[in-house]
């Protein structure tokens, strides 16, 4: 179950989920949400996503990606948060 901050800032950016029922918009995964954010949201989306969940938390989610076959992640936005991640996840930001 998504905290209320989580819900909040998914109905804030239910345009990006526009092919999820509405009734079940706020109950996304927080995988679903970090790759969608991510690949379609803007840095300031990434910084408010961050600030909620925590980037221990993103960097666990993001990690969790590397072993599969197929990437839903532009080639370009996985470098770039691979990067972020890798500079900030274990120091404060």
């Amino acid at each position: 179950m998504n905290s209320p901050e989580i819900k909040a800032f998914i109905n804030r950016h239910s345009n990006l989920f526009w092919y999820i029922p509405a009734d079940k918009k706020e109950e996304i995964s927080h995988e679903l949400l970090v790759e969608t954010i991510f690949n379609y949201g803007n840095l300031n989306d990434v910084r408010q996503l961050i600030l909620i969940m925590g980037i221990e938390r993103l960097a666990e989610i993001f990690s969790g990606i590397k072993g599969r076959k197929k990437l839903n992640y532009y080639p370009e936005m996985y470098h770039f948060y691979s990067v972020l991640i890798n500079k900030y996840a274990h120091s404060d930001i």
